[in-house]
């Protein structure tokens, strides 16, 4: 599903207009965003939860030279879904 897809949906869901689903859905993903930029989780109850996981630093080659090289460490965003939506996909 795409983006476009997820407002029409969400338009037709609610009887809203598109333009009003499209502000939701931004607005509902710069919040997520913005806590997980933060460092906070973020849990949909029936859904999952969002979280920040710290990568730590490590060796890796460069494909093109095969040449080692030091991947530093980062952050990155995880997912980790509820039973309810594990079951519902099953």
């Amino acid at each position: 599903m795409t983006r476009a897809e997820l407002v029409a949906a969400t338009a037709k869901a609610t009887g809203s207009t598109k333009a009003s689903a499209e502000r939701a859905i931004t607005a509902f993903l710069a919040a997520i965003r913005e806590s997980l930029r933060k460092g906070r989780r973020v849990t949909i109850a029936g859904f999952g939860t969002f979280g920040v996981a710290r990568r730590s630093a490590r060796n890796g080659r460069n494909p093109r030279t095969g040449k080692a090289m030091k991947i530093p460490a980062t952050r990155v965003p995880r997912f980790k879904p509820s039973k309810s939506l594990k079951s519902a996909v099953r």
